[in-house]
């Protein structure tokens, strides 16, 4: 039963591994020792410490066991699990759960009460029709919940309360208010808890409090069980840290760094930089500029993520560390300022510190706890030591510490509110999975506090190349011209043209968007937009002259129908077992004669220790071996498995090392061409591997389903100045074409274009003389999955053309890239899609596809489409 609940309640609410394996430990727990007030507490200690034997002791007068979890895994969401564990299979009913404080008392309540955003019961079929009581500090002594949850004591309790206010009348030598009588239930509501049979103690951010006053008064409450929760299992005393006796389990932060759970955090200086060449009021501003540099870079980086992924927009913020309340009084105006980026962010800065008070920290503490709202305006928070645990943002990015400290307490104290992901979990985008600390002074000291033993993480280093104007970016949104042409009319009109674009894009069974003229579908249509909108004809009074919802219907679908190219539902999934085998072979190395390059531009790679320059592309490592250098790189290759060719790539890079070793003076030597060049190197492997590699045929699993996708919009990053570039105009920098945006098509159902070569350019050109009708996809368009070594991945084609006899989907290569094997896999597999959707066509009395894989060189405008084929 245990082993099936803790399945149950893991699956409901999407634990991740460190949740479910303390849920799994605590399920172990309560095997081994029933939770109960006759448990013997010495007993328990010895019989838990037969599979747990890190266990040492309680640290309480009852089994009181602590789970440390890293920042940013989700403890309170833990603390939800357990409650369900323990109830459903112990029928466990009261729980009380401490505060460290009153924000965290908040956010506690807040997360217990259902239909909250971030509700820890969702999906936990039990607590739907019958959630659990939600009792607090605040209203237990209300009549309601007195008679409501104690006299009928009904369901699940749960109590919340915040520690810090019992330590303080404790403190006050008054005798807590929870132990005054209750008139309602005749004894004190202390001694209720107490003699419940089967009351259970939760204490979230437990380090905080655990030698308080008011916690030696709540073990008097005698639970059957205590589960602490805590990213920090240790109290300070002096300059010491005293470890916690009961920890049971223990995911540190280096851990969930490597796990992906939360953000990678990396260092920034610039290079070169020396803090002690530039006064302190000069550190300062440049501190603050370059933090306002990774700033809005990140935020492009995220809103084009999220666009290109269907994802919610996150929108970042940055986080000033400063030395006093004056400080933070001056930052906030100089921040403000036109001195400051042409006072880019005025009434976008709030500061917050504890001298505020009355209205003034009212509405601080309104913005800072929206600060995570895309609407609300904050982009810099001004902090002077205020904000503590239980502040729980996602959408912090960048920290610019400008108060003094030493490397360990500016770590601890300003990563803890920095690491948490915002979509859960890692994107793979570099800028939106990192937390940048832009430390030019301590750069060296923190590297230094990274490489302790006892450090609680390890970063990334980053160096800052000069800021240019011209290197400004932006995301820009094409929607297709459809979607845009929607927009048009009034704003009853406009509302009711989306609902029924919206209705058009649900339609599953439809086989073609021509079968949208249909009167039956029409009706169909129409009726259900006026059930979504609420109006008929009286909502969509125009200026001039009523507009009949049966026309805004027949107007939208002609616009869709002509601005569309019907896209079949097909999923394109290579099948397991395709292998790859290279044979062995001795490399032609004659052409390698690379010379060792300066060492100055060395960087440290911190968390991982590794060593990297962003000028060169050095190798990301120091290495022990020096074959370790390719071999690294050749394991990365997609079609290369480590387990099946690790002799055959020690052996190549082998004969490089010895090559180099023919004509450098020293291993040194070997040692900074490997890591200064190795990713030409291991290019220059793989172009010959190429040459030795056999492979079977890989076959694919096929599904098509009824209807057609609707087009889907595009994301982009785009230079400023540069997002509305004529299609003809050949006078630009050919480099930066992937940052442009192309307009002036008459034929294109997009209204605008980015291209990542002249070659698509040039392309576009004949599609506009030759097709009907042409785009280029957005991803996610097709759902084309091509085997890349031994891993799946999108294929997203570079053009849809519809003539008047074939409907082509085709990719622009380099010549010599035509037979890589990677373009070749994208080439079967959508080669296999386009089969299938002429086969569905052909039913349907529809165009054929047809695939084309074209060269370079060949796209010239006096060539015809079919001609490729």
């Amino acid at each position: 039963m245990s082993d099936r609940n803790v399945n149950t309640i893991a699956g409901r609410l999407s634990l991740r591994e460190p949740q479910r394996k303390s849920l799994e430990i605590l399920a172990r727990v309560t095997e081994l020792v029933r939770p109960s007030k006759e448990t013997d507490v010495n007993d328990a200690l010895k019989i838990l410490q037969t599979e747990f034997s890190q266990v040492k002791g309680f640290d309480r007068d009852f089994v009181s066991l602590c789970f440390a979890l890293a920042t940013g895994v989700g403890k309170t969401r833990l603390m939800g699990a357990f409650i369900a564990y323990l109830h459903m299979t112990h029928k466990v009913n009261h729980f009380f759960v401490l505060a460290p404080n009153l924000t965290i008392y908040n956010k506690l309540i807040a997360d217990f009460t259902p239909n909250t955003p971030k509700y820890v019961f969702k999906g936990i079929a039990e607590f739907a029709q019958d959630p659990p009581q939600v009792i607090t500090g605040d209203n237990y002594e209300r009549a309601d919940v007195a008679r409501a949850g104690i006299l009928i004591d009904a369901g699940i309790q749960i109590n919340i309360f915040n520690i810090s206010k019992i330590n303080s009348e404790v403190r006050g030598g008054k005798s807590p208010k929870i132990k005054r009588l209750s008139e309602y239930i005749g004894e004190s509501y202390f001694e209720y808890l107490a003699n419940l049979p089967d009351l259970v103690l939760l204490m979230d951010e437990s380090h905080r409090y655990r030698a308080s006053a008011g916690v030696k008064a709540i073990n008097e409450l005698k639970p059957i069980l205590g589960l602490e929760l805590t990213a920090t299992p240790f109290t300070e005393a002096g300059t010491k840290q005293v470890p916690f006796q009961n920890v049971i389990h223990h995911y540190p932060l280096s851990q969930a760094m490597a796990d992906g759970f939360v953000k990678e955090p990396a260092v920034v200086t610039q290079k070169n930089f020396r803090a002690d060449s530039v006064s302190p009021e000069a550190l300062e501003r440049i501190k603050l500029e370059d933090g306002i540099r990774v700033h809005e870079n990140t935020k492009v980086h995220l809103e084009t993520w999220a666009r290109q992924n269907d994802k919610p927009i996150v929108k970042p913020f940055m986080l000033v560390v400063a030395r006093d309340t004056l400080h933070a009084d001056q930052l906030q105006k100089f921040l403000e300022s036109s001195e400051f980026f042409a006072g880019r962010y005025l009434y976008k800065v709030i500061q917050v510190h504890s001298n505020q008070s009355g209205e003034e920290k009212e509405e601080v503490v309104q913005r800072l706890l929206a600060v995570e709202n895309p609407d609300e305006p904050t982009e810099i928070v001004v902090h002077v030591n205020m904000l503590k645990e239980g502040w729980d943002v996602t959408n912090l990015y960048t920290i610019v510490p400008l108060r003094a400290a030493n490397a360990r307490t500016l770590v601890e104290q300003s990563l803890g509110r920095g690491l948490r992901l915002p979509y859960g979990k890692r994107t793979g985008d570099q800028a939106v999975d990192t937390l940048h600390i832009i430390a030019h002074d301590s750069f060296q000291a923190i590297i230094d506090e990274a490489n302790r033993g006892d450090s609680l993480l390890k970063f990334r280093a980053v160096e800052l190349e000069p800021a240019s104007p011209a290197d400004l970016v932006k995301t820009v949104v094409t929607p297709s011209n459809v979607e845009e042409r929607t927009k048009q009319g009034t704003v009853a009109e406009q509302k009711f043209k989306a609902a029924v674009l919206d209705i058009i894009a649900e339609q599953k069974t439809l086989t073609s968007s021509q079968d949208l003229y249909k009167p039956e579908v029409q009706a169909m249509i129409l009726a259900e937009a006026q059930n979504r909108v609420g109006g008929g004809q009286a909502e969509l009074q125009g200026f001039e002259a009523v507009v009949q919802p049966q026309d805004l219907v027949r107007s939208v679908v002609h616009t869709f129908v002509e601005g569309t190219i019907d896209i079949p539902r097909i999923v394109v999934l290579p099948k397991e077992g395709t292998s790859v085998r290279f044979d062995p072979f001795t490399l032609d190395l004659r052409s390698i004669h690379y010379q060792p390059v300066a060492r100055d531009l060395l960087m440290q790679f911190l968390r991982t220790n590794e060593q990297k320059t962003l000028s060169f592309k050095r190798a990301d490592s120091t290495e022990s071996r020096l074959e370790d250098y390719l071999v690294r790189g050749l394991i990365d290759l997609p079609d290369i498995s480590y387990d099946d060719h690790a002799d055959l790539l020690y052996n190549l890079a082998t004969q490089v090392v010895v090559h180099l070793r023919s004509y450098l003076a020293n291993d040194d030597e070997v040692r900074n061409v490997l890591q200064f060049h190795q990713t030409d190197l291991v290019a220059f492997i793989a172009a010959q591997l190429r040459d030795h590699r056999t492979t079977t045929d890989t076959g694919y699993e096929v599904r098509v389903s009824q209807g057609f996708d609707v087009l889907k919009k595009s994301a982009h990053l785009v230079q400023a100045g540069f997002d509305a570039v004529d299609y003809r105009r050949t006078d630009f920098d050919k480099g930066k074409i992937g940052r442009m945006l192309f307009t002036g098509y008459q034929k294109c159902l997009y209204p605008a274009v980015k291209f990542d070569s002249d070659t698509e350019r040039r392309f576009s050109i004949l599609l506009e003389q030759q097709a009907e009708r042409w785009l280029k996809p957005a991803k996610g368009q097709f759902q084309i999955i091509y085997q890349e070594g031994h891993q799946h991945s999108e294929y997203v084609p570079d053009f849809v053309a519809e003539t008047s006899k074939v409907i082509y989907m085709a990719e622009t290569k380099a010549r010599n890239e035509l037979d890589d094997p990677i373009v070749q896999a994208k080439k079967n597999a959508a080669e296999e899609w386009c089969r299938h959707a002429s086969e569905f066509n052909k039913v349907h009395g529809k165009k054929p596809w047809k695939y084309l894989l074209i060269a370079h060189d060949k796209v010239q405008e006096n060539m015809e489409l079919e001609h490729f084929g």
